[in-house]
């Protein structure tokens, strides 16, 4: 299956969040890959909007069965999240339970006017009643198939598909 180029993916996420921002609205990327999208969609809309990051490594569901992620990174909120507008990023919705751990450690940082969420690839396969407003690609991916977003040393971002055996 051909995937979609990941920076056009990019400029039509930019594209649709465009009309929807305003003073009190705010980036926030999920790491890894939803940070990396969400710096890129700050560098593309300007960068005068505020940029956060989450790791929800302790926010997870499977934490007590899986443990800490060996690349944990500490969450970054430089701006007041109470009564901000949130676009929390994520590169690839799945089955919702990493958007839901995000919305738990984001409520940490205060209560948002609202969180609207913008995703690279939707590829269905939902375990939880989560949708995004903001989606590049959809696509049907079987259960056996992961897609990653990756990123070069020179930033340009790229997806790739694997399969498990």
């Amino acid at each position: 299956m051909p995937l979609p180029d990941a920076e056009q993916l990019v400029l039509d996420l930019a594209r649709q969040i465009k009309p929807h921002l305003s003073a009190q609205c705010a980036l926030v990327g999920i790491h890894t890959g939803g940070a990396w999208l969400a710096e890129r969609l700050q560098q593309i809309l300007g960068g005068d909007i505020p940029l956060g990051m989450l790791d929800i490594s302790f926010y997870r569901d499977d934490f007590s069965r899986i443990g800490l992620h060996p690349e944990t990174k500490p969450s970054h909120m430089p701006f007041e999240v109470e009564n901000c507008h949130i676009i929390l990023v994520d590169d690839v919705l799945y089955t919702g339970r990493t958007v839901r751990a995000a919305m738990n450690d984001l409520f940490d940082y205060g209560r948002p006017a609202s969180i609207a969420l913008a995703v690279m690839i939707d590829r269905g396969g939902r375990e939880l009643p989560v949708a995004a407003r903001f989606v590049g690609a959809v696509l049907d991916l079987d259960a056996t198939q992961n897609i990653q977003l990756n990123r070069a040393e020179n930033g340009q971002l790229n997806l790739s598909l694997h399969t498990a055996k």
